[in-house]
């Protein structure tokens, strides 16, 4: 069947302006039902602005058609959108963390098309995401990273959603935790549910996807499955890297890209055969010890004292007793000039002006007191409230 027949969403000609700035010119991206799509490209380049135009979240000036299953979804509220089956899992997860694993979930079965099928809808965001039933009662914000990006999924999967969008996923995540996410997300699209995915994690996104859309200077430059990606060589050299596991590139093809980087320098194998210390310097390690000490003991000998008083009557032999002497007497004269003279007591006729200052007392620092707060409760009855 073609991929048009079982478009459920279509994006055409998308484009959207931040005031003079183009963010994203003529975009046109296609989801179908249960498939999954990723987004690559450079920071920049208008993968967000996508989704945000898509879920009607866009603070700029969306152009162009956006359509799920044949409804036009542009120019709508964002509740809206999410009424009719495109659900978005922002950036930086989005959870309340105030909040409770089971009240961020409920919350996401706010719209009308989920409320019926509520139940039913967290028992599968549950069957999905195991550690969140267990965790129910949890503070969502005591959570770790990868737990709270289970936490804005199942809050996502709560609106039963037809398409499910996500902004970097396997952000901030580690690389178990990482891989755990992209596991789950095959299982939402065995579900039959779309997703369109952005994501820097190229090479695991690349691994569970469908197809994938590039996007270059708020352009879509490209579109394949997801395999031809992977072989591609120009995907491989901006986002996988030539040489990781599955890259295809040929020798000649990483010597194209890498030849600037190369500089022309001769590389030798290391010698395997070491040298002794005595065989490089000519003589022995101890016999250079003992001359030195015997070249050290003969300038001291040869410095005498002159005529005079102080050190500054020593008249040095060599450049190292010249450096000592001139050491010693910049300590003498240092001790010299930092000696305090000695403060005469204030007599009686002295004017007042001239004493010395009174100490300053220490200064004062204020302690943060929190105001306090009291909470009133309306009493049963109606007629006013009390202090709890």
């Amino acid at each position: 069947m073609p991929i048009w027949e079982m478009t459920m969403l279509e994006l055409h000609d998308v484009t959207v302006h931040y005031g003079q700035h183009r963010a994203l010119e003529k975009a046109s991206v296609n989801v179908a039902k249960g498939e999954i799509v990723v987004i690559l490209g450079a920071n920049g380049a208008g993968k967000s602005t996508l989704l945000k135009a898509a879920s009607g979240i866009c603070e700029g000036v969306v152009a162009g058609s956006i359509l799920l299953d044949g409804a036009d979804l542009a120019g709508l509220p964002a509740n809206r959108i999410v009424d009719a089956g495109l659900a978005l899992v922002p950036e930086g997860r989005g959870v309340f963390p105030d909040l409770t694993v089971r009240e961020n979930l409920t919350l996401g079965a706010y719209s009308s098309r989920a409320r019926d099928d509520e139940k039913m809808t967290l028992e599968r965001v549950y069957g999905l995401f195991p550690k969140l039933r267990e965790r129910a009662k949890q503070i969502v914000g005591t959570m770790s990273g990868g737990e709270q990006q289970m936490v804005a999924i199942g809050r996502a999967m709560m609106s039963n959603p037809a398409i499910l969008t996500l902004d970097e996923p396997s952000l901030g995540l580690s690389p178990l935790l990482s891989k755990e996410l992209f596991q789950n997300l095959t299982r939402v699209r065995d579900l039959g549910i779309g997703v369109l995915m952005v994501e820097q994690n190229a090479k695991q996104s690349l691994a569970i996807a469908d197809r994938g859309y590039l996007i270059e200077n708020a352009h879509v430059v490209h579109e394949d499955s997801a395999a031809n990606l992977m072989r591609d060589p120009a995907v491989q050299a901006a986002y996988l890297g030539v040489g990781s596991a599955g890259a295809t590139a040929t020798p000649a093809q990483a010597a194209d890209i890498y030849e600037p980087l190369v500089p022309a320098v001769e590389i030798r194998p290391r010698s395997q055969q070491t040298q002794s210390a005595d065989a490089i310097l000519g003589r022995s390690v101890a016999d250079l010890v003992a001359a030195a000490s015997r070249q050290s003991g003969d300038a001291v000998a040869q410095t005498r004292p002159a005529t005079g008083h102080g050190p500054s009557a020593e008249i040095p032999q060599d450049r190292l007793s010249a450096t000592l002497s001139r050491i010693e007497r910049g300590a003498i004269e240092a001790r010299k000039r930092t000696k305090a003279p000695a403060i005469p007591k204030p007599s009686a006729t002295a004017p007042t002006q001239d004493r010395s200052p009174e100490p300053k007392p220490p200064p004062v620092i204020e302690v943060y007191r929190a105001p306090r707060v009291e909470v009133y409760r309306r009493q049963p009855d109606g007629t006013g409230f009390e202090r709890k």
